[in-house]
This record gives structure tokens, sequence and C-alpha cells, in this order.
């Protein structure tokens, strides 16, 4: 097998370095052969493309790959939120779904997503079959499969327009930043407010495949310019969508961040008060126990799983599902698409602001003094890989305490997590638990490590101690 290698949600290279035309042929004719194996070709392929360097030189690769194979194609006539190519594979009936995306990576890179007949990230199973198949020689069909470019945003707009209350945004009289980051949602949300005469400003809406001075990603440092933004333009909310509009990230009208685990926490709390939909939540093991509050409130059952929207869409093709999602801002709602949305969710946060009559920041307030002060942070560490081993072999041999807290228990679903007694939260009322993750990549070496607490200070005092914990394996 040559470098081409899918993981959860595709494969992603270095442009120029593994990501070339060459290799772009490998995965798309892997992903021949399981359509043509394995789904009803004759349904064919969607495939989108972003703002990335070459994205659309990539994407017409990948069509007439697919299309010598005998698969009729429809590919993107311009740039493509991602989760409007997963609405279009599973609204158009397609047996499947190509995105070319790095999603929120830095400039260098690109990707290929995969999306499945239900309109969302293909199952371990799918992935694995795909895979088995990078080597093998793909053959010329008799006759080639149609090429068609078509629109697939128009459809996908007019769907989640319809999610949401617009009127009842636009009475609230509450002023909106959209920051785009030079992806693919640029636009999206600014045409729905522009039609429906909600005021707003967008930035770093143009196209530049450098993202300038940015990773697409919605966290610090890379919305920094959005914290500034949102107060000078007295807006009340800052959504921000990453590289392929699949995440969100949010800015409150003080230009506070609002992480995406309080995001997660205020959509799941007015779906539950103002909707009263069914089903079932799930979260990733990194993301905050607010949401077992909420659940466990409203009565709800919630599953808790491993790190990664896969886990989220193989229960929402199991279960009764109402929302589920992760710590990166992916949240994805079932009645929509077994998918992450940032688009979709930032209309309905404004849809939040508007019933409730408040700002994003005291939206925020509200589910803090109901739920207890609920604090995270995370850091990641790019460390060498036997450093990375050493800190994870000596979290997994014990440890009675971190920060001077005691450790009461572990947990081990994905990663490492250690639950501390904490006596600066044991006098607030309600409040959060306080743990620690350490979770290794399996690709790189790099060691991701989340702490979530009753305040900031108590956040930042456990992330410390546990970067001291895994820097002294250096001198061991």
């Amino acid at each position: 097998m040559g470098v081409v290698k899918f993981g959860t949600d595709g494969w992603r290279g270095i442009i120029a370095d593994d990501f070339t035309y060459a290799n772009v042929r490998v995965a798309a004719s892997a992903i021949a052969h399981y359509v043509l194996k394995q789904e009803d070709a004759s349904h064919g392929v969607c495939i989108g493309y972003d703002t990335r360097f070459g994205s659309k030189s990539f994407a017409k690769v990948v069509a007439e790959v697919l299309s010598n194979a005998g698969i009729p194609v429809q590919l993107a006539n311009g740039i493509t939120p991602t989760p409007a190519l997963s609405y279009a594979v599973r609204e158009r009936g397609a047996a499947g779904g190509v995105m070319i995306t790095s999603s929120h990576n830095p400039a260098e890179w690109n990707g290929v997503k995969y999306k499945a007949s239900y309109g969302g990230s293909g199952k371990p199973s799918i992935i694995s079959a795909i895979e088995g198949y990078l080597d093998e020689p793909l053959d010329l069909a008799p006759a080639a499969g149609r090429i068609e470019e078509v629109d697939f945003n128009a459809d996908y707009i007019a769907a989640i327009t319809k999610f949401v209350d617009l009127d009842a945004i636009k009475a609230s009289g509450y002023k909106f930043l959209i920051d785009t980051m030079y992806g693919a949602g640029r636009g999206v949300i600014a045409g729905i407010f522009t039609k429906a005469g909600i005021p707003f400003v967008e930035m770093r809406n143009e196209i530049n495949p450098a993202f300038p001075g940015i990773n697409p990603e919605p966290i610090l440092p890379h919305i920094k310019a959005t914290q500034v933004k949102v107060v000078e333009e007295k807006c009340d909310a800052a959504f921000v969508t990453d590289g392929d509009a699949d995440r969100i990230g949010a800015v409150d009208e003080n230009g506070n961040v609002v992480d995406a685990h309080k995001i997660f926490s205020i959509l799941l709390k007015w779906l539950l008060d103002r909707k009263g939909w069914p089903g079932d939540v799930t979260r990733a093991f990194n993301t905050t126990k607010m949401l077992d509050r909420i659940a466990a409130k409203y009565g709800r059952t919630l599953h808790e799983h491993g790190i990664g929207f896969k886990y989220v869409c193989d229960l929402m093709l199991e279960k009764e599902i109402l929302i589920g999602g992760e710590e990166s801002g992916g949240v994805g709602i079932s009645k929509h698409l077994p998918e992450r949305d940032g688009l979709l969710n930032s209309l309905l946060l404004a849809n939040v602001m508007a019933e409730e009559k408040k700002t994003l920041g005291e939206l925020v307030a509200a589910l803090q003094e109901e739920f207890g002060e609920h604090q995270y942070d995370r850091i990641d560490m790019h460390i060498t890989e036997d450093l990375k081993q050493s800190a994870i072999a000596r979290a997994k041999a014990g440890v009675s305490e971190i920060a001077g807290l005691k450790v009461l228990k572990t947990e081990t679903l994905d990663g490492i997590k250690f639950f501390l007694e904490n006596p600066a939260c044991a006098g607030k009322p309600n409040a959060a638990e306080t743990w620690l993750l350490l979770r290794a990549s399996g690709t790189e070496p790099l060691l991701r490590v989340y702490c979530e607490s009753c305040s900031v200070e108590s956040v930042a005092q456990v992330l410390a101690a546990a970067k001291a914990f895994v820097l002294s394996g250096a001198s061991a």
C-alpha cells in the first residue's frame, strides 16, 4: 500500500508532497471499486470541493476516474460546504459522495472525504472496504459515466432555512458577525440573512487558499480577529465556521469565546425546552459533562462514545438520536442529517437567541447558573513519538495525584481520563467535576490534553501540571 490511507473521515495529505494528482487517482480508484462492488453504481456519485488550493481540479480528477469506470457523476459547479454535499447525496439518492477538503487543517493540506448514501461519513466498515481496494487496478468501462455539473447549494440552503424561524430572528433586532474563515461557508448565511433582512457583518469571506495568518479552525488563536470585530461592530454574537463549514465556533457580544461544549449545551437545552423532539443524546468522551446534567433533567438517555463524529453517525443510524456531537465543534441533529453542520448550527444559535431574548453571552450565563459553572480548555503538545508513548505508559501505570489533586478514578474509553478531587470546586453550587484527559494521536507525534473544571483558574492549574507530567518523561 502506498501513501494513501483512509482514516476515520477520509485521506489527507500535503499538497504536492503526497497529495498529488497521481495519489488522488489512487484514492478515487479505490472509491470506484467500492461503489461498483458494494453499492448501486447506477445511482451515481456526487462530488464537491472547498476553497483550498487545487480543490476544483482535484475534484475533476476524481470525476474522471469514476466516469471512466462507468459511474455517473454529479460534479459541483462551485464551492460547496461539506454538509451541502452530504445533503445532496441523501436527497438525490446517490450511491455515495466525495468531498475534496482538508477541513480545518493548515493551508498546505488537502484531502478526500467519502460520504455514504445516508448523507454522512462512511462507517468504519465502509472506509475499511475502500482501503482494501487501494492496490487494485481499475478497468475502463465499455461506456463512460456521464459527468454533469450541478448546484448542490440551493437545495441545501432551502433546507436549513426551513429549519429555523427567520422572522423571529429578524424581529429580535440582534446583529450578527459571520466569520467563514476563507472557507466553503462563504456567502451562505450572509445570503440567508440578506434575504430575510437580518442585520449582519461578514468577515474573511473572500477566497484565499493561503488562509493568511490562521488555520481555518474556529478556535483560538485563529479567532482572535473575530473577538475584536464582534465588539467593534457592536454585534450580539459571532458565528464561525471552519474550512468546509461542518464545524462551528462562536464569540459572544463582549468578545469572549464560547466553546463548542457550551454551543452544544445551548442547542440541546433549547431543543428539549422549545421543540420537545424525541430521541437520545450522544457525546464524545472529551466533551462536557454538563450535557449529562441537561439530559438527566429532561429524562433523556445519554450515550458516551469514542472521539470522532463517526460514532455519532453510527448511533444516529442505529437508534433514535436527537442530537450528538464532539469537542471540536461538530454537532449533528438527526432530523436534518447524520452529519456535522456548522452553518445550520449557526442559524440555530441565532434562533435560540431570538426566542429566549438573550444575547449569546446571556445564554451562556443562564446555562451556567442553572447547570453549574463548567470551564474547559485543551492543549496540543507536539512532542516526539518516544515522549508521547512514555507519557501514555506512565499514565496507564497509575497516577495518584495531579496538580496536588487526588485521583478519584480513571476511565479509558478513548485515551486516559482522570477524575480529580478538587476542594476549590466543593463550595460552588452544582460545580463541574474536574477531569483531565490524555489522548495520543495515532498518526502523528501529537498528544492532546483536555480538562474541564469549575473555574478557568482550576483548568489552567490542572493543564499546567499535566504538561509538566508529560515533559518529565524527557529526563527519565
